[in-house]
């Protein structure tokens, strides 16, 4: 594809390109944003590549302070010394105060590892989620990959949207029917081109959870043999051009040829967030915009398509006479710390078990917005409350991985859930976690472990089937993380008041 112009590149893909190849001819500088307050042109985790001759790479500012920072990743190349530096309020730099009024830190490493650049990179490149571990960040940043646009269709709609695509940066797969257009498209300049054959023999395309599609055909044929495939893959957007009554007949014809009411939901359309609009050139910005809105929200809605499933019909057999998910734990109850897992996250489901005496865990559950169901047989282990959980989630079409928490675990925080289900994205069955080297929960499932799940019998967990996979990962979680309450001794070890 077209390389992105290096100084104003944004993508971590991109700039970590430039690193690498500029690291192959001598040393270069690598600059990561480590923290934001206030307002801030660019995230956390932004990254700008420094060369010693002052080629850029990356930005992290609005061009308030980014020749600053770029002499100070020169001077950092020369002392080979890592340096931290604070921009904005409370800086030392008074003569370069932040517009915005917020504060910008980041950390320049002057000879950052190139595995651990190679590997990030490679990752984005082959489309799937990263990480930079680099010494010295609080927190490894995590990257997803680029937004990629998948095109179907002929004319002049198609090709401005292809030229549009490629223009900002963003992956393209143009695919065009006639020979004319596929001429146009290559002395445009246009990548990734690929001719259509025929409705009945379509090139094989797996769009991923960072792909949109958009059809642009005025064809009954290729309209439908087009989106089912599209509906196929994990596209987190998927529109077609035309009309509205143009989009109820194509809906019609996909739900006459099998495909699922829900299914159909999916599909966009007319595209566009200006209606009606009659230039190709328009139609493009238009339909472009929309699928960046999309974009935005898949990055940051990533357990939209996963369901939270909360264990908590535990007996408190040995916590004495109490229970032991009500005892009190810094100002709140064990369970209330428990109910907050992704509390401010859209996910596809949140279902909790109780058993049958457990009316204040429901109430506490349901003020807190989880759908409870009663295992009336929670005393046969934890199983059966598996099973109660997942044979509702397993009902719900979207739902494509499946969280397991325990309640008496009450300090899991919502960062660890994420590292979890990026873990996913790599196509693994499942993942857990492991503390101090000995696998515990949560642990995550995708939909095709949920048969194992659901034959699950007695005192047996998750950890069990997890086992029984080929191609699972694990997440590390910190001890104290990992603190669970079946005695009064252990809830005296965790609490902090």
């Amino acid at each position: 594809m077209l390389e992105t112009s290096p100084l104003y590149a944004e993508h971590p893909q991109d700039v970590l390109h430039h690193w690498l190849r500029w690291r192959a001819e001598g040393p270069a500088a690598l600059v990561v944003i480590t923290a934001i307050e206030g307002g801030s042109v660019r995230d956390q985790g932004s990254l700008m590549a420094v060369a010693p001759d002052g080629r850029r790479s990356g930005y992290i500012s609005g061009g308030c302070i980014d020749a600053d920072v770029a002499l100070r990743a020169r001077e950092a190349l020369e002392s080979n010394q890592t340096v931290r530096l604070r921009y904005g309020a409370g800086s030392p730099f008074i003569d370069m105060p932040l517009p915005c009024g917020g504060a910008i830190e980041l950390a320049i490493y002057p000879d950052a590892d190139e595995a651990i650049i190679r590997a990030c990179h490679d990752r984005l490149a082959a489309r799937k989620p990263a990480k930079l571990r680099l010494p010295g960040l609080a927190a490894a940043p995590t990257y997803f990959p680029k937004l990629r646009v998948r095109i179907a269709g002929r004319g002049a709609d198609a090709l401005a949207l292809a030229r549009l695509v490629q223009a900002s940066g963003y992956e393209l797969a143009l695919q065009l029917r006639d020979g004319e257009d596929v001429e146009e498209a290559r002395l445009a300049g246009l990548h990734a081109v690929m001719a259509l054959k025929s409705p009945g023999d379509l090139p094989a395309f797996a769009d991923d959870p960072w792909t949109a599609f958009v059809l642009m055909f005025h064809d009954t044929d290729w309209d439908l043999a087009l989106l089912k495939q599209a509906l196929l893959g994990d596209a987190f957007y998927i529109g077609s051009v035309g009309s509205y009554m143009t989009q109820m007949r194509r809906r019609e014809r996909l739900a006459a040829d099998g495909v699922s009411a829900a299914a159909i939901e999916h599909v966009h359309g007319p595209v566009g967030l200006v209606p009606s609009t009659r230039d190709a050139s328009m139609l493009a910005v238009s339909a472009l915009a929309e699928i960046i809105a999309g974009y935005r929200q898949a990055l940051h809605a990533p357990f939209e398509e996963t369901a939270i499933l909360l264990l908590a019909a535990g007996q408190s057999r040995r916590f004495g006479n109490g229970d032991k998910l009500l005892a009190p734990l810094n100002g709140k109850r064990v369970i209330d710390h428990s109910a907050r897992a992704l509390a401010d996250e859209p996910v596809a489901a949140r279902v909790a078990v109780v058993g049958p005496d457990h009316a204040d865990r429901r109430a506490i559950l349901e003020a807190a917005g989880w759908q409870v169901l009663e295992n009336p047989e929670a005393q046969s282990g934890q199983a059966s409350s598996i099973r109660s959980g997942l044979q509702s989630i397993a009902r719900m079409d979207r739902v494509k991985h499946v969280i397991i928490l325990l309640a008496d675990m009450p300090y899991v925080p919502d960062a660890h859930l994420h590292s979890l289900r990026v873990t996913m994205e790599d196509g693994a069955p499942a993942a857990l976690s492991i503390a101090n080297g000995v696998l515990c929960p949560p642990s995550i499932f995708a939909r095709e472990a949920f048969a194992a799940l659901l034959a699950l019998e007695g005192d047996a967990g998750a950890k069990s089937v997890f086992k029984s996979l080929s191609g699972t990962r694990t997440v590390e979680l910190y001890a104290r993380d990992a603190a669970d309450i079946d005695t009064v001794e252990d809830l005296a070890m965790v609490s902090t008041s």
